[in-house]
């Protein structure tokens, strides 16, 4: 793994305990052309933070996601091969998942793209690059303890879904909602043995990955337990990226 990471950036800790260092003084790029990909674990912002870079930096979102979504529910020849999955309650192969998204981007002209949700494997990666190049992997690093904790106080009202975060924005009536004062509820996936085993899971899937782009270079962290702590550094770093 290289080394001389720039600590203006913030310090990365991986999820396996160890240092990825790297080299964020990179050979600046073409300012109309940045192919990025953002990761970070269920519960870092890493949406609002992509929604971020679209508007500040014009980037075009790929979430697989939602890509995925889209092409089930509008009945595409992909859509119906990954519903054969779907409806079974299977996980969408690598394989198909990977056609979805480089078929997206073969239809692109716009050179500043953020791809979220992919790759997610090693395998995928590899497969990525044979048909487009990536300059950097933005990499949210933020502590599980803050994210379960994070989660955790989270609490919906069932038939509406509003939430409500006792932190942050708790209901005028402890475990009641504003509106009806009917009771609320928190998820089976919101309860902290629930959320650390997802984290678990996503660390054990994208170590690998992490490691992949770090030996070439690419991985530029970002840490803070607050998004609005964290996007600042993200902003400095894209606009020398892109100037």
């Amino acid at each position: 793994l290289s080394s001389g990471i720039n600590a203006e950036y913030g310090e990365y800790q991986t999820i396996q305990h160890y240092f990825i260092q790297i080299n964020l003084s990179m050979k600046p790029l073409s300012s109309s052309v940045l192919r990025a990909i953002i990761m970070g674990p269920p519960g870092s912002g890493k949406g609002t933070v992509s929604s971020r870079i679209v508007d500040k930096f014009q980037f075009h979102h790929i979430s697989s996601g939602d890509l995925l979504r889209h092409h089930i529910r509008n009945d595409t020849d992909l859509g119906r091969e990954a519903k054969n999955f779907t409806t079974k309650g299977l996980l969408v192969p690598d394989s198909l998942v990977t056609k979805l998204i480089l078929s997206e981007l073969s239809k692109l002209k716009q050179n500043r793209q953020l791809l979220d949700g992919f790759p997610r494997t090693v395998i995928q990666a590899h497969e990525l690059d044979k048909h487009h190049h990536i300059d950097i992997i933005i990499n949210l690093d933020v502590p599980f303890e803050t994210i379960t904790d994070r989660i955790s106080k989270r609490w919906i009202h069932g038939p509406s879904g509003r939430t409500y975060n006792l932190d942050f924005n708790p209901p005028t009536t402890p475990g009641k909602d504003d509106e009806t004062g009917e009771n609320l509820i928190q998820r089976d996936d919101d309860k902290p043995e629930s959320v650390m085993q997802r984290l678990e899971t996503y660390s054990e899937m994208t170590s690998p990955l992490l490691d992949y782009y770090a030996a070439q270079d690419k991985v530029a962290s970002f840490a803070g337990t607050e998004t609005n702590v964290i996007w600042p550094k993200i902003e400095k770093f894209l606009k020398e990226k892109t100037e």
